[in-house]
């Protein structure tokens, strides 16, 4: 597995066990004897996806990975080597969900590593199909944590995300009208307020108001239950001649 080009816990995992074999060593369940035969990290992690490796021989590696997951941190390299062995199952999985949701890899590979924990410590010793369950598992509840906390995406071009090209649309203009209430002390006039397409991206309403001196007006957008109307503001796109 060649190491990939962002820092993270897989590439420090990977650099770390890929050379190493703990103790005690992975045996292989080949029919030659029927306590098995000591097998190297290396060997065991392509056998472990090699579909045509015997099924039989792939799950009893799957059972012994869970069996090794759960020795203490402090006295073993088994704890983080079973993470070298899973890996190759989860690295498309954390590309997949980087690039959906535009996430940090480091938190996609964290999160990817936790689950896959979690689905090793559950996994007994009569679990059919360990391999396969472990993986969906952890693939499975990580898709589910993203999906759950999808991330504001804060951009400075609206019109690029929304698909077009910046520069384009300079004809058009944004137009604010901001209507106050009528008070006691006169008839409040009207204000609008036009900005040129192109320089509307990335400005935000709390500077708007401070540009258009309505920062004692528009102090707080958050709803705090019904109160009086302090004015109106409405944003549109139109034409230069619209």
């Amino acid at each position: 597995m060649s190491l990939p080009p962002h820092p993270g816990i897989f590439t420090s995992v990977e650099r770390r066990y890929g050379e190493r074999n703990p103790a005690p060593e992975l045996r292989l369940i080949d029919g030659s004897d029927p306590a098995g035969v000591p097998v190297s990290m290396q060997l065991a992690r392509r056998t472990l996806y090699d579909r045509s490796a015997d099924p039989a021989a792939r799950s009893a590696l799957w059972h012994q990975i869970a069996e090794r997951g759960r020795l203490d941190a402090d006295r073993s390299d088994w704890p983080s080597a079973v993470v070298w062995l899973g890996l190759p199952g989860l690295s498309r999985t954390a590309s997949r969900i980087v690039r959906s949701f535009r996430a940090e890899r480091q938190d996609v590979e964290a999160e990817l590593v936790t689950c896959y924990l979690e689905a090793l410590a559950e996994t007994g010793a009569d679990t059919p199909d360990p391999g396969g369950h472990i993986l969906r598992s952890a693939c499975s509840r990580t898709w589910t944590a993203w999906r759950s906390v999808r991330p504001e995406l804060a951009v400075a071009d609206v019109e690029y995300v929304g698909g077009r090209s910046p520069g384009t649309g300079t004809d058009e203009v944004w137009q604010a009208d901001y209507e106050p209430p009528v008070r006691p002390s006169g008839l409040p006039a009207g204000l609008r307020i036009t900005v040129p397409a192109h320089r509307v991206e990335g400005v935000r309403i709390g500077a708007l108001a401070q540009a258009w001196g309505l920062a004692g007006t528009a102090t707080d957008p958050r709803y705090s239950g019904r109160g009086h109307r302090v004015a109106t503001l409405s944003l549109r796109r139109v034409g230069r001649n619209g």
